[in-house]
């Protein structure tokens, strides 16, 4: 009886399984020794690829990790939502509550290994190399802050903020004291620095009257 041919290897699962090895060692360098010492031929390694692999898929070290952050995040918003796509802030009627809970979820995240080296390192070569910041800011930021905006609007519909509020420049205010203290490691950040952050922005610091 003739045998049949033997199957050809499926070069697009090979591929695949070489791109998630790729995301995965330089999210892994990243984290344990830092951008600068990380290199194509170490992810390579790590990967256990041929470091022409991933010059032919990415320009630069830099584009590789900014695709494995995107996945790394995408992945995440999966698991959150159960496979709906990106994350969206609860809308349970309590704004205050609502944006505690989200914003003491990104305190957990910025606190994590494996998301605050690989944002630390895309923040700051973002700040030197424009295309980069650029997709940084189109891919992942900007998403992320439109998701505040559909909240804020929805509290300006239920009357929980002014109208004449803009939610994107309102975000700002929720966002911009987390990122800060993130970034320049001033003091930890905690659950309840999250909740101090919510309180001023909604209710204000000046005395009541």
């Amino acid at each position: 009886m003739t045998q049949p041919p033997p199957k050809a290897p499926d070069s697009t699962r090979r591929s695949e399984r070489s791109r998630r090895a790729i995301y995965d060692a330089a999210l892994a360098l990243v984290a344990e020794t830092g951008y600068a010492k990380t290199t194509i031929e170490g992810i390579a390694a790590r990967a256990g690829v041929g470091k022409q692999t991933i010059y032919r898929w990415w320009p630069s070290k830099a584009a590789v990790l900014l695709e494995a952050y995107l996945d790394l995040t995408a992945q995440a918003a999966d698991v959150g939502d159960d496979g709906g796509g990106e994350s969206e802030i609860p809308d349970t009627g309590d704004l205050e509550a609502d944006l505690k809970l989200v914003l003491r979820a990104t305190v957990d995240e910025l606190n994590s290994p494996a998301y605050d080296g690989p944002t630390r390192a895309l923040a700051a070569e973002g700040m030197v190399n424009a295309e980069l910041g650029a997709q940084f800011v189109e891919k992942l930021l900007e998403p992320q802050l439109q998701l505040y905006v559909k909240r804020l609007r929805s509290a300006q519909e239920t009357g929980d903020v002014r109208p004449g509020i803009d939610p994107r420049t309102a975000l700002e205010l929720f966002t911009g004291p987390l990122t800060a203290r993130w970034l320049l490691r001033t003091l930890p950040l905690t659950h309840e620095y999250a909740d101090a952050i919510v309180e001023y922005a909604l209710h204000g610091i000046a005395a009541r009257r």
